[in-house]
């Protein structure tokens, strides 16, 4: 039972710290109204299992550390990635998963933009939603239809344990 709690921790404590500095490393396409954040594709770890959401949270939080638009960008961003890894977990479908990030991100971020650096907010939200959409979607979606497709990844990937990973 206690090694369960460890295994769960460290896990959440892994996706956190790879997220930040995956984010922290391209530091120069993380930020802005430009982005490209290969780090969000983990974000869809939520669809496999929600108990990801605090690790992401999390290394979204450290990441948005470092960003351009300051400790703004800490509350607002981080309660983007909140929203958008919250309505993964509750999708039912893997493509419609990979949009909430687009969608919550493409607006939230272009807001924040819009307010803190005076950037034009349509032109802000359609670059973060087009980052988001390349990463999420069209990398994230085929890579991810790749490991739910393998039992064994998708039982190394479960925080919680199920039925059916006791089975195999």
């Amino acid at each position: 039972m206690k090694d369960n709690k460890i295994n769960k921790l460290v896990k959440i404590a892994l996706v956190a710290a790879v997220y930040a500095v995956l984010t922290i490393a391209i530091a120069p396409i993380s930020y802005g109204a430009v982005q490209f954040r290969l780090s969000e594709v983990m974000t869809l770890l939520a669809f496999i299992d929600p108990l990801y959401i605090p690790g992401l949270v999390l290394g979204c939080a450290i990441a948005n550390l470092y960003s351009t638009v300051g400790v703004v960008d800490v509350v607002v961003g981080t309660f983007a990635t909140f929203l958008s890894v919250y309505m993964i977990s509750k999708s039912k479908k893997l493509f419609i998963a990979t949009l909430w990030p687009t969608l919550f991100n493409g607006f939230i971020i272009g807001g924040e933009l819009y307010f803190v650096l005076k950037l034009p907010f349509w032109l802000s939200s359609a670059q973060v939603a087009l980052g988001e959409f390349v990463v999420v979607t069209v990398i994230g979606y085929p890579l991810f239809r790749w490991l739910l497709s393998n039992k064994h990844i998708v039982s190394v990937l479960k925080i919680r344990e199920t039925k059916a990973v006791h089975e195999s």
